[in-house]
């Protein structure tokens, strides 16, 4: 019988996705095969200090699992939990501080289950890449062109991917001269238009802007969460989405559809509306359709050299059935009840046989390097 693998489910994070990656992490975890894996999990808080949890896995969601863990992270700046160790053989393994002796003191796979900046935006994948262990997920540059969208637009124009008109604007520039810039957009767009932070996802500080009023109180709050501000034209369309799976060679699901309990689907929408919102999947489109989403998906994946997962958000154009592409999310929501997964078991992939994947692809990636 073969070695248990010792996988580190990492949650939480400083991000303002802090409370979705809790939702996220305890689905993960209840669905790991325990016969398979020693779970370890660790959980970040919103100060960024690193905690080893032992306790029930619904406290992690409640957010009760910081008062019942260990903290790993001392007040020493120099002192660093982790350490690189031998396996015995050739190459080596990340130990954490404080992990039990009966795991072996070493993590075989990390599982990052996190979301937003600090945890999608390469600077973890980069702890993990210099720690030399393998990881669930996109690698750091991946990770970092997925989750800022003003340099994931950029990508996809040069891949030749429709996508609808846009605006960049800097916080510094913002605060400058307000007037300047609301004039430019209502120069260049008409209302309404969406308002997004650059760099955070889950649909966190956007806003959907039908005036003046509206536009500066949207750019108000995206600023607070980034220094860069997206502009984006309307479209009247349906919002479809394709999740992705693999390495080299990566294949899409089926598509699923969106259909929002708020005007747009906000994070209220997303994770508090007591299933008001409905996802519809398959979606009902034509089949030629649905497989010209299928592959502009696994181009958008391969474009930003994507591994293991993402979901790559769509428009369908109400009145032309024009797609254009809206985004990528390399760590999506990760809940049972979430579009990714869902997509996969309507796929034939199920909740648990996507997680043994996700973990051998990790494998498969690091061998490779």
């Amino acid at each position: 019988m073969s070695k248990k693998l010792n996988v580190a489910v990492v949650f939480g994070g400083k991000s303002g996705e802090h409370e979705v990656s809790l939702m996220s992490a305890t689905s993960v975890i209840r669905a790991m095969n325990k016969e398979k894996y020693n779970i370890i999990p660790l959980g970040i808080t919103k100060e960024g200090h690193w905690m080893l949890y032992n306790g029930p896995i619904e406290k992690i969601e409640s957010g009760e699992w910081e008062g019942i863990s260990n903290k790993l992270l001392r007040e020493d700046p120099q002192h660093n939990i982790f350490s690189v160790v031998p396996m015995g053989g050739e190459g080596v393994a990340l130990s954490v501080e404080g992990i039990p002796p009966n795991l072996g003191e070493q993590i075989d796979v990390i599982f990052p289950v996190l979301h937003g900046p600090f945890g999608e935006d390469g600077t973890i994948q980069g702890l993990f890449e210099m720690a030399d262990i393998p990881y669930v997920g996109a690698g750091v540059l991946a990770s970092a062109v997925g989750m800022d969208k003003v340099y994931t637009k950029k990508i996809f124009e040069m891949a030749g991917l429709p996508q609808g008109k846009y605006m960049v604007v800097m916080r510094s520039k913002w605060r400058e001269s307000e007037s300047t810039y609301v004039a430019l957009i209502e120069e260049n767009f008409q209302y309404p238009v969406f308002v997004k932070p650059a760099n955070l996802g889950s649909s966190v500080g956007i806003s959907k802007a039908h005036d003046r009023v509206e536009l500066i109180k949207g750019i108000h709050e995206a600023a607070k969460h980034d220094r860069k501000i997206l502009i984006e034209e309307f479209i009247n369309c349906r919002e479809v989405e394709c999740a992705v799976l693999g390495n080299d060679d990566p294949m899409a699901s089926v598509v699923g559809e969106i259909i929002p309990s708020h005007e747009f689907y906000d994070y209220e929408a997303k994770y508090f509306d007591d299933g008001k919102s409905k996802m519809v999947i398959p979606a009902d489109i034509p089949e030629e359709k649905a497989l010209e989403i299928r592959a502009m998906a696994v181009k958008a994946y391969k474009s930003i050299d994507c591994t293991g997962l993402a979901r790559v958000d769509f428009f369908l154009d109400k009145e032309n059935q024009q797609v254009y592409i809206n985004e990528i999310n390399t760590l999506p929501g990760f809940t049972r009840y979430s579009m990714y997964p869902l997509l996969w078991g309507a796929t034939g992939i199920p909740y648990d046989a996507l997680i043994d994947h996700l973990i051998q692809l990790a494998i498969e990636r690091y061998e490779d390097r």
